[in-house]
């Protein structure tokens, strides 16, 4: 019987400092009715933010890619060529008589020799110089320009007429007066090189001829002056 109240005791004396040592932990693991929203342990407030950390090194270069596919074929350009030409420079000629005196009814009377330079060019010509033309009943001279022994044709001939009606006793139909007169132009179409330009006499269309007269007691003169178009 006292051996059975001995253990008993002794029982008692273990189990009391087990009691005391499991209220202390529950005592100090009391939960926080807050632990569910902030976790285990109080937030505080804020940190001031962190600078911008230093750029990194560039990385180690990628493979080079699948080359691409050949496009679609364009279509055709313009094609545009650039000339380049020379600047313009001034060609001209001018042939002089003094006191040419040319009689003659029909024929050439004077010709100046010229250079043209170009071909896409147009020459302009001028012949200077006194006329006359005299008769007793009406007649008609023509005074006019060739180019290499032609007429102009591009567009029309270059020419100067005079025209005198059948006078009268009391006007004296015989009257000879000698004006200076010219005879001017513009041609186109002449080729370049060498180009005689001469200045002939003739007759009108469906007229008489009468008595010409060119260059009297007079200067005259044939100008030729080559122009861009």
């Amino acid at each position: 019987m006292f051996a059975l109240v001995a253990r008993l005791l002794l029982l008692v004396c273990l189990a009391l400092p087990l009691y005391g040592v499991e209220k202390v932990r529950n005592r100090g693991y009391r939960k926080d009715p807050d632990a569910d929203k902030l976790g285990s342990c109080l937030q505080g407030p804020a940190g001031t933010p962190g600078r911008d950390g230093n750029p990194g090194a560039n990385g180690i270069p990628g493979t080079p890619g699948i080359p691409g596919r050949d496009g679609l074929k364009g279509e055709k350009g313009e094609c545009i060529s650039e000339i380049f030409e020379e600047p313009w420079r001034p060609n001209y000629k001018q042939c002089a008589w003094n006191s040419l005196n040319y009689g003659i009814d029909l024929g050439k009377v004077a010709d100046c020799t010229f250079t043209k330079l170009r071909s896409d060019s147009s020459l302009r010509v001028l012949f200077s110089g006194s006329l006359r033309l005299k008769c007793k009943n009406a007649c008609c001279q023509r005074w006019y320009f060739t180019f290499n022994g032609a007429e102009c044709t591009g567009p029309l001939p270059i020419e100067s007429i005079i025209y005198l009606d059948q006078g009268s006793p009391e006007l004296n139909s015989t009257i000879n007066i000698h004006r200076t007169s010219s005879v001017e132009g513009l041609c186109e179409g002449v080729k370049a090189g060498l180009v005689d330009v001469a200045v002939w006499v003739g007759t009108c269309a469906d007229y008489p001829r009468g008595d010409a007269s060119t260059g009297w007691n007079s200067v005259s003169r044939i100008i030729i002056e080559e122009l861009p178009k």
